[in-house]
């Protein structure tokens, strides 16, 4: 029996779903992602039409030693959800979204997108924490952190995370939570996809909207330094309802204002009275007037997917990330010199600000690598010409690189691109020696043969 021929012959039946080979028309959709600079060919692309399609696929690729990738809704810069010469378990079709408005609950199958959570909870006054771009698949998002919007107010993803369901090498299906699998339910909090198929995630949500007070204060280059420092000392006492983002790119030309780099002081508030977010924003306004202010309620829906245009399936991606104390003068000038300096569209720098109930999350309750950093920024590329690869990535590496010496310890993986190394060096270099081995040790229990590698792996073996 050849893997090529009879095996995928002989999982076909096994399965509900599609299997796609190299020889199918439509095999180069079916193995295209989402970063246009990922281009891998499988052997197969399993579409699985629900959970039950899962265990078979994992079965075939430890049977024939074949490397599995796992893709959810999509979304993933590494291009984690493809492999050479390997198969893709395809969940998207595993969308569904359950809402409980009664307890506040949502169940979401690992397929599902950002926007798939939000249309959903949007008619019962609710949100989940989740990120800001609405393609954005949930599985991949929750199980490297997933932050976004609401994190000041309500903590990371994994921090609402109540529940998964899990299968692991085995085929066995396991439920992970506070009660149930508990090293589990600990280690895929920020372990990401490390330990099994993720099918689905049930996470709280809370009281938001349908319309919020978002929008965005804008400022052009000029402005920025002084902006930036009256923005340190407007975060160093914000409540936890507040939370910000402040972007520096050119912005597309759809978006209609200019082709010049800006910046936006983006914001979105979670309390219950609009009066009290305006005021607040009001205060940064006192401290450094924006050029342009967008202040007015707006839908969730459409702030959530604001950004959307901007990175749609196929844009070639780039990223990195570094984690700061605090917004001091040096990173000020180095924002403000490389960020300044970059005259096109297609890359683009996020600083987050963080704290609120986020930072108020014990460090050893998930694996989350930590949670000391006042800031983060993520450095990224969103760019669709293959010609501007070599600049587009030396402006990120170049300013990641300007920032390393101002940086915490430790990264987002979510932010980790695809040229990283999954050594034990560049691992430890995100969770830190303890947790790193605490995360092994979780490893060797649920996957010791290293099935589910195609990640930032966690191997084994300890790298021993």
């Amino acid at each position: 029996m050849t893997v090529e021929s009879d095996a995928f012959t002989e999982l076909e039946p096994a399965v509900r779903g599609r299997v796609v080979r190299p020889a199918d028309p439509d095999y180069d959709e079916a193995r295209r992602v989402w970063n246009g600079m990922i281009d891998k060919r499988p052997r197969l692309v399993v579409q699985a039409a629900d959970e039950g399609d899962v265990a078979p696929t994992i079965e075939l690729a430890r049977r024939h030693g074949l490397a599995l990738a796992i893709r959810g809704g999509g979304h993933n810069v590494a291009g984690s959800g493809t492999v050479d010469d390997g198969i893709v378990l395809d969940l998207h079709a595993l969308n569904a979204v359950e809402v409980d408005p009664a307890t506040r609950v949502v169940r979401i199958a690992a397929g599902a997108t950002l926007g798939d959570i939000d249309r959903a909870t949007e008619p019962f006054g609710l949100a989940v924490p989740i990120g800001v771009v609405s393609g954005t698949g949930i599985a991949g998002l929750t199980l490297g952190g997933g932050v976004g919007w609401l994190t000041r107010a309500h903590g990371l993803t994994i921090d609402n995370l109540v529940a998964a369901e899990v299968i692991l090498a085995t085929g066995e299906r396991v439920r992970a939570s506070e009660t149930e699998h508990p090293d589990l339910f600990w280690g895929l909090r920020g372990g990401g996809g490390n330990f099994g198929v993720v099918t689905s995630l049930t996470l709280r949500a809370y009281p938001l909207g349908p319309s919020v007070f978002a929008g965005s204060l804008i400022y052009r280059l000029a402005r920025w330094r002084d902006a930036l420092r009256a923005y340190a000392e407007w975060t160093a006492t914000l409540p936890d309802e507040l939370t910000t983002l402040v972007t520096f790119m050119v912005p597309p030309a759809d978006w209609e204002i200019g082709d010049a780099p800006l910046m936006f002081m983006g914001y979105a508030w979670a309390g219950v009275d609009h009066a009290d977010g305006r005021r607040l924003v009001d205060a940064m306004t006192a401290l450094c007037p924006p050029d342009i202010a967008l202040t007015e309620p707006t839908p969730w829906l459409t702030f959530q997917s604001g950004f959307d245009s901007a990175m749609p399936k196929g844009v070639r991606a780039w990223w990195r990330n570094a984690w700061f104390a605090g917004l001091t003068d040096e990173v000020i000038e180095t924002l403000v010199e490389h960020c300044g300096a970059q005259s096109w569209v297609g890359t683009a720098a996020d600083l987050h600000h963080m704290g609120g109930a986020f930072g108020r999350v014990d460090e050893d309750a998930t694996a989350f690598p930590s949670r000391a950093a006042a800031y983060w920024l993520n450095i990224y590329g969103f760019w669709s010409d293959p010609d501007d690869d070599r600049d587009r990535t030396a402006w990120v590496k170049g300013l990641s690189d300007a920032t390393r010496p101002l940086a915490m310890p430790g990264q987002y993986v979510n932010f980790l691109g695809r040229d990283e190394d999954p050594s034990r060096a560049q691992a430890l270099a995100v969770y830190g020696e303890r947790k790193l081995e605490r995360l092994v040790a979780v490893k060797r229990r649920y996957d010791p043969e290293n099935v589910f590698r195609i990640n930032h792996n966690i191997r084994p073996d300890g790298w021993g």
